[in-house]
């Protein structure tokens, strides 16, 4: 919570379970039945949407950049005055459904960085079966307003 800027319930992060920086980083979300996005998506038939299986990736992404400039630069926050946003998803697969009970696995790898864009590999696993995929490239900008 000191890195990402995310709160209850966009937080999508439980905890972090293996970092390396500059290469990679591991973490979970603990899929709950009480997650808000489970009342309309889909009544009967709970399944956590795509879209914030992808948001959890991300998350995990940026603590990875957040986390590298920290370790590179001895910067010990997130600056308050940035923020970092999607550039792009690509290779995006759904191989399975995220439901209440799960323990989604977040898998990041730093692919490439260049001028404060940063490419990752993803995977979002269950049970060690691959439920997402992507390639995510993120940016740290700064918030002018």
């Amino acid at each position: 919570m000191r890195i990402l800027p995310h709160r209850y319930p966009f937080l999508l992060i439980d905890r972090v379970t293996d970092f390396t920086p500059g290469e990679e980083i591991v973490g979970y979300k603990n899929v709950t039945f009480n997650e808000p996005f489970f009342l309309g998506h889909f009544p009967g038939l709970p399944v956590m949407p795509g879209v914030l299986i992808l948001e959890a990736l991300a998350q995990s992404t940026g603590l990875l950049a957040f986390k590298t400039r920290e370790a590179e630069q001895g910067i010990e926050e997130r600056p308050k005055d940035e923020v970092y946003l999607f550039v792009s998803i690509d290779n995006v697969r759904f191989r399975r459904q995220v439901e209440p009970g799960d323990q989604l696995m977040l898998h990041a790898k730093l692919l490439k960085r260049k001028r404060g864009m940063w490419k990752f590999d993803c995977v979002a696993k269950v049970d060690g079966e691959v439920a997402a995929q992507a390639e995510i490239m993120c940016a740290a900008r700064e918030i002018t307003h």
